[in-house]
């Protein structure tokens, strides 16, 4: 089975994302800031009062249609205000998609705020915005076991990604959202952008429960971001012995994070 996990950053370099993703061989895909906006497609603008970006209006049909063959499911953190071409305003859902190959079954499916609850923005804030991890489960027919693969998206701190209190607690309701799912013969994939440092009290807390980090201090950025500091995603797993390869791609650039592909 193979897993594929990147921050898909709104859709900024959609062509090379979608282009990339059928060819990818990923059984499961998870994603982190998907967008949805009803009604709406095309690009959009956000905007947070720091940073002002091009979004896809609706990326996760975007990647639906890319992947036509897979079951998607996608789940909402927080919702605000953007902008069309014509300088409209629109109301877009912002979370986390996760699609699985028509040949794996889905037995199970959990989700839990990790930070805040949702929220309907009047406008987005720069900030403490609501965070949530997405749980799926499936069956490994060829070795006979159940798959949870979880992935969340780490609170973002504009302070940087040093350990916070509200880190600390983000951790701990990622840790207790795996604990509550699994059961002990699951192997457990806990993926995403954590937007953390690698020496994290996080990677502490989920060995708590049994779950290894395979990334590391590696560099998980792409040329698109210029800051110095490179770490931003994570893969961990219940079962080492399980991994048959974790590879984190350099190209193709689909993101400003790179790609994390998990074999097991």
């Amino acid at each position: 089975m193979r897993i594929a996990s990147v921050n898909a950053w709104g859709g900024a370099l959609a062509d090379d994302l979608l282009k990339w993703l059928p060819g990818s061989g990923a059984h499961v895909v998870c994603l982190q800031e998907v967008t949805r906006t009803p009604g709406l497609t095309g690009w959009t603008r956000f905007s947070d009062g720091e940073r002002s970006l091009p979004q896809r209006a609706a990326l996760f049909d975007d990647v639906r249609a890319a992947l036509p063959q897979h079951q998607a499911i996608f789940v909402t953190s927080d919702s605000g205000p953007v902008r069309d071409d014509e300088g409209r305003r629109h109301r877009q859902d912002f979370g986390l998609a996760t699609l699985v190959g028509e040949d794996l079954p889905i037995v199970g499916v959990d989700s839990a705020f990790v930070h805040g609850q949702f929220t309907d923005h009047a406008e987005w804030t720069v900030a403490d915005r609501p965070r949530v991890a997405l749980a799926v489960r499936t069956v490994d027919r060829a070795a006979g076991r159940s798959v949870w693969v979880v992935q969340v998206h780490g609170l973002r701190d504009p302070l940087g990604k040093a350990d916070t209190p509200a880190r600390r607690l983000q951790a701990e309701r990622l840790a207790a959202l795996v604990r509550r799912i699994r059961d002990p013969r699951d192997l457990v994939v806990v993926c995403g952008d954590f937007n953390v440092l690698p020496d994290s009290e996080t990677f502490g807390v989920l060995a708590e429960v049994g779950l290894t980090d395979l990334v590391g201090v590696a560099d998980t950025r792409t040329s698109h971001y210029r800051k110095a500091v490179r770490h931003a995603s994570y893969l961990l797993v219940s079962d080492v012995a399980a991994v048959k390869r974790c590879d984190i791609l350099a190209e193709p650039e689909v993101s400003d994070h790179r790609a994390l592909i998990l074999e097991i």
